[in-house]
């Protein structure tokens, strides 16, 4: 047997030490460049937006947020800018979007990465990501023109069937047309559900495979290893996921510009128009002048304003159902 003798490993010169660290200070230089800038972006929005839109702030003060009449070109007396209107469309069509988009999202989700065969993965997921490449214009005249037309009959049969019960009867009231916040948020639901189902997919498929195996060797359904395992791993990335579908919503201007009615409006039925604060900036910011336009760009700060509270709340509420579930598992 022959013996090889390996050269001792060289250790790095003082010149490759100091090129190391000077490449290393200037990737930590980069980054925290690229995040501060990121933060700067965001300060110089806000800013500008709401020096755009002080002249609104200023003749309304506090009632820009609690008013709910939005009357621009009054036959007498001065224009009046109520955001609550919109706020409220906003929320609502919003929050139905969510109610239908993530159960599915998660479903859909936990299908590819669970139970879905190999073969069929790959052109799932083509299709999802497709689907979320659709332009938000053909989500809108879609539903102007197929969907809403298509659910008058079943809004009415809910009417009859549930308009007797007290608060079932206020939630599914008489029905006008289909464009109403039950159909705004019906598209919506449609448009942010590849949003989370991708991002819940890749979520998911994080989850170390050991766990898994450890919890069916130890008896668990298929059920179980997912509640037990899958959900406490991933439940802030699928939050996550839910938040990016909720900004899309609450964003999104030409769909719901299309199927919501157009209406100022405050009310429990879903089957009444309404309006957004997106959809309305977009349906009037071409005729407005002066105070008009600052209480549009007024529009976008609110919910710029709200965007970031939902998700500072959201922020919240995930650490503390983190801590709890790592609790309960443990």
């Amino acid at each position: 047997m022959t013996l090889t003798n390996n050269p001792p490993a060289t250790k790095p010169t003082l010149t490759q030490r100091g090129s190391s660290a000077l490449g290393d200070r200037i990737f930590s230089w980069w980054t925290l460049g690229t995040g501060l800038l990121v933060l700067a972006i965001l300060g110089l929005i806000l800013i500008t937006t709401v020096r755009e839109a002080w002249p609104a702030f200023d003749a309304m003060g506090l009632r820009f947020i609690t008013e709910r009449v939005w009357d621009p070109n009054p036959a007498t007396g001065d224009a009046i800018f109520g955001a609550l209107s919109f706020a409220y469309g906003t929320a609502v069509s919003s929050l139905i979007a969510l109610l239908f988009a993530v159960p599915v999202s998660v479903g859909i989700a936990l299908f590819l990465t669970e139970l879905a065969p190999r073969r069929l993965r790959g052109p799932a997921v083509t299709v999802i990501d497709l689907l979320a490449a659709v332009p938000s214009v053909v989500f809108g005249l879609w539903g102007i023109l197929v969907v809403a037309p298509a659910l008058v009959p079943i809004y009415q049969w809910m009417h009859d069937v549930f308009g007797g019960i007290p608060l079932l009867g206020r939630l599914f009231g008489p029905v006008g047309s289909g464009r109403n916040f039950m159909t705004a948020g019906l598209i919506l639901a449609i448009m942010v559900t590849p949003i989370i189902t991708s991002i819940t997919r890749e979520v998911f498929s994080t989850v170390p495979r050991a766990d898994k195996d450890a919890a069916l060797a130890l008896g668990a359904t298929r059920w179980e290893m997912i509640r037990g395992a899958v959900f406490p791993h991933s439940f802030g990335g699928v939050v996550g996921a839910v938040m990016l579908g909720l900004g899309r919503a609450m964003g999104e201007t030409i769909a719901v510009a299309l199927v919501i009615g157009g209406a100022t409006n405050i009310t429990a039925n879903l089957f009444s128009p309404g309006n957004s604060m997106a959809a309305v900036i977009v349906q009037q910011f071409g005729e407005s002048t002066g105070t008009f336009t600052a209480a549009l760009i007024g529009l976008g700060v609110v919910l710029f304003a709200m965007t970031v509270l939902i998700n500072v709340l959201a922020q919240v509420v995930v650490r503390r159902a983190e801590a709890r579930m790592k609790g309960s598992v443990a």
